[in-house]
């Protein structure tokens, strides 16, 4: 009998059909008076769901902000953003750690695993804290799709820097979220390694229908998502859709 494939068994991720975000005239500013900075300035995007979105722009176009406001991170001074179905810039402090706990999923530059922890602890911590029980089928489908079946005893400190960010990866998408965020997942990495972690990316989107967006400063890195949004000075400067150029 045929196995079922890998996004067969990923568990949903949405509350239902549209864009996994949207966000309308959102504007962040930071400072007062003379020294005000406008880091998002009436910005709107749509962010479409079981797809690879990267948002690129120089130093100070405003890229990180949005991310961030996404995110629930940080506070917009005005606009709308509606995050799988909920508008979250109304939301008290207490709705949103729960939402970002439940429904978002983080990859870190530095990754940040704890290192008195194995592989398949750091993996659940975000199930632990939110006092829910593992999906172990879950659990199992993206720990072998990432290698990882045979390092899950393991500490941080007996893992290559390759099983430490799939580590990271698989640990995003263990609670199904709506919407990973990877901020500058590469920037710190060598070639190799930067190659593996966006191949495993990729691979969230392809086989299990994940929701990804990718802050990043390096245009090959942009090129492995289907969509790469570029801000300058805090403005929409362009929105390319890649998935025509790779067919």
């Amino acid at each position: 009998m045929s196995q079922p494939s890998p996004s067969a068994l990923a568990p949903a991720t949405s509350a239902g059909p549209g864009p996994a975000l949207v966000a309308r005239d959102l504007v962040r500013t930071y400072g007062r008076g003379e020294g005000v900075v406008t880091a998002l300035d009436h910005v709107d995007v749509d962010i479409e769901r079981g797809a690879f979105t990267a948002v690129m722009g120089p130093s100070g176009s405003g890229k990180s902000t949005l991310l961030h406001v996404l995110a629930g991170l940080d506070t917009v001074d005005s606009g709308s953003i509606l995050l799988d179905g909920t508008e979250i810039t109304g939301l008290r402090d207490e709705a949103l750690t729960r939402l970002r706990r439940d429904r978002i999923g983080f990859v870190f530059q530095s990754f940040n695993l704890l290192p008195m922890l194995t592989a398949e602890q750091n993996i659940l911590l975000p199930l632990e804290l939110a006092g829910r029980r593992a999906d172990r089928a879950w659990l199992d489908t993206i720990t072998s799709a990432f290698g990882l079946t045979d390092r899950l005893g393991h500490l941080p400190s007996q893992m290559s820097g390759g099983q430490i960010q799939r580590v990271a990866i698989a640990r995003a998408l263990v609670t199904s979220p709506a919407v990973v965020f990877a901020d500058e997942p590469t920037g710190n990495l060598d070639s190799r390694t930067t190659e593996e972690v966006l191949d495993f990316l990729r691979l969230s989107v392809d086989e299990f229908d994940q929701t990804v967006v990718m802050v990043t400063h390096e245009r090959d890195a942009a090129e492995r998502a289907d969509r790469i949004i570029t801000l300058a000075d805090g403005r929409l400067a362009s929105d390319e859709d890649l998935r025509g150029a790779r067919r």
